[in-house]
């Protein structure tokens, strides 16, 4: 079978990830990738990533998606997401605290493409919120998301927790509706016990059979999700490595394609993240 059949039919996830860079202007407690200002950067060069957004819609993908460590921490983000706009419609990972007015202004002409903003919200309250994460990271997405919104660029909000009460959700949802930012564009993920979140002994243990399998690039390889190349001590697992190739795409996407179809009958992913 096809990529490009795989994925029409379902047997495939359509979207292909890549992470940009694994370093970041915070170190939140449950991490996937131990991500903190000083840490290895692990970049895919821009090039690199037109390259691997080209071959995925050549090959059948329909989705993008870039993730990190912080992606505005790459100094051509903005340009980078409209030119992979281009090429197939993308969403980006973002912790919402650094754009400032040069960086709103950059971003701009993002409005009106095929990109969305995802931009992490754990809490309503700012105290609650910025234990997990950072000081002050509330006040600034807080700033950031109407700021955004009102630009016309398209945001959704992801709010990654253990559990969450039916009030705090509400309130929750209360908040990014009063940004703009319809329910519908509100993802809810569990902690995944990988990485940081492992070493604190929080979320949920998810391997392959948890995950959903969306090919995930890396400047070290290919992996089975988003959730899979993560750290621990400062060392990359490689659990859920398919290939060290990356390029051509077609080597990796062939190979997660086989893995997918030798798992038995009614073996689905049981964790539903986004």
């Amino acid at each position: 079978m096809s990529i490009g059949a795989a994925v029409a039919h379902g047997r495939l996830p359509g979207r292909v990830w890549m992470y940009s860079n694994y370093h970041c202007n915070l170190a939140c407690t449950y991490c996937l990738t131990e991500s903190a200002p000083a840490v290895a950067r692990r970049e895919l060069p821009p090039t690199a990533m037109i390259e691997i957004g080209r071959q995925a819609r050549d090959l059948g993908f329909t989705d993008l998606g870039v993730t990190g460590g912080e992606t505005f921490l790459m100094p051509a983000m903005p340009e980078l997401l409209a030119e992979l706009a281009t090429i197939l419609p993308v969403v980006a990972l973002t912790n919402g605290t650094l754009f400032n007015h040069r960086l709103l202004a950059r971003v701009e002409p993002l409005a009106g493409l095929p990109v969305a903003l995802q931009i992490s919200l754990d809490h309503p309250d700012p105290e609650t919120n910025d234990e997990m994460r950072a000081p002050r990271n509330f006040r600034k997405v807080a700033t950031a998301v109407p700021e955004l919104v009102r630009r016309g660029v398209t945001v959704r909000i992801a709010t990654t927790v253990e559990s969450l009460d039916k009030t705090t959700l509400e309130r929750l949802c209360t908040l990014h509706r009063g940004w703009g930012v319809p329910d519908c564009d509100h993802v809810i993920r569990p902690i995944v016990r990988r990485g940081r979140a492992a070493t604190y002994g929080l979320g949920v243990r998810a391997g392959q059979p948890e995950l959903p399998a969306e090919l995930t690039i890396t400047a070290e390889g290919a992996f089975w999700s988003p959730f899979a190349p993560t750290v621990r001590d400062g060392k990359p697992d490689t659990d859920l490595l398919i290939t060290r190739t990356t390029r051509p795409l077609s080597v990796p996407a062939h190979a997660l394609l086989r893995l997918i179809e030798a798992r038995p009958p009614g073996e689905d992913s049981t964790l539903n993240i986004r």
